[in-house]
């Protein structure tokens, strides 16, 4: 520990407590199950809060007053000090990915949606659209479905998640003045799906290779994604179904007919158990399926 450290001002447990407006039991308690205590020692036995400490402790007392559980407020402190804290409190090899998926997760759960914006911009920035959704943005998207367990607390913060998401990916996905492929390859979720995103990381992955496509993010009847295929005559088909109870393989002939023949793909889990016609292909993760579609349509 360095000297500038040692002299920093630190409290005790009452003060803080004072200052938080919280009973010292509360801290003592809080300490105790989820490590959020004091981290500098006196002389005898008592330890005092730094700045450090009292910064971790301010943080969970805001992700409480938003509706967070006691569990998850502290998990959010302790991911925020370790992606902000001083250099000491940090992992030394810190997984870079990681590292930005705790701060969009705890951006997010704060309901900082100019926050969250910066940082799902920066990570599509830095590694492309298929990166960031397969290292950084599914996973967290994933660490919120799933962390609710059936209720209700920090659903809002899963809500702001999706919807800077599809901006982001949105933004990321310029509108192609010259497109490599003459007729667009048209994106679609089957009937009854409600998980478009992917789609929209797709479409942002193709455009990154020149290749120009249409999403239906609201997923039409089948008839009408039959009419938009026949009057499109798409050079491409993609219909991603993410629950297998959604994955019908009679939607294929439907879309299939007419004059002008598109390649048809199928993609995500929901086909992963359901009988394909044979000229389908099921396409595999993400940054290899938009590696698929440029080949199979341009060769390269």
């Amino acid at each position: 520990m360095d000297r500038a450290r040692q002299a920093e001002p630190t409290m005790p447990v009452a003060a803080v407590a004072r200052r938080l407006g919280v009973a010292p039991a509360t801290l003592r308690t809080w300490d105790r199950r989820y490590g959020l205590g004091p981290s500098r020692h006196t002389g005898g036995k008592h330890r005092r809060y730094g700045a450090t400490d009292i910064s971790r402790l301010e943080l969970m007392q805001r992700a409480l007053l938003r509706g967070a559980s006691t569990a998850e407020a502290a998990r959010f402190a302790l991911d925020a000090a370790i992606t902000d804290g001083p250099a000491e409190t940090r992992p030394a090899r810190a997984d870079p990915d990681r590292s930005v998926a705790r701060r969009l997760r705890g951006a997010a759960f704060a309901l900082d949606a100019a926050a969250t914006q910066r940082l799902l911009a920066a990570a599509i920035a830095d590694a492309g659209a298929g990166a960031a959704w397969e290292t950084v943005i599914e996973p967290v998207l994933t660490a919120f479905g799933a962390g609710w367990h059936g209720t209700h607390a920090g659903a809002e913060a899963e809500y702001l998640l999706t919807e800077s998401v599809l901006a982001a990916l949105i933004r990321a996905t310029p509108l192609l003045e010259q497109p490599r492929n003459s007729r667009p390859v048209l994106l679609s979720t089957v009937p009854d799906e409600r998980s478009a995103l992917p789609l929209y990381a797709l479409a942002a992955c193709l455009a990154e290779r020149g290749i120009s496509a249409q999403v239906f993010g609201t997923a039409p009847p089948a008839e009408v994604l039959a009419v938009a295929v026949r009057r499109s005559a798409p050079a491409a088909v993609v219909l991603r179904a993410q629950r297998s109870t959604m994955a019908d393989g009679g939607l294929f002939p439907r879309v299939s007919r007419g004059r002008q023949r598109s390649r048809v793909f199928a993609w995500g889990p929901g086909w992963g158990g359901a009988a394909l016609p044979d000229k389908v292909e099921l396409l595999p993760d993400l940054r290899e399926a938009a590696e698929r579609i440029e080949y199979v349509l341009l060769g390269r």
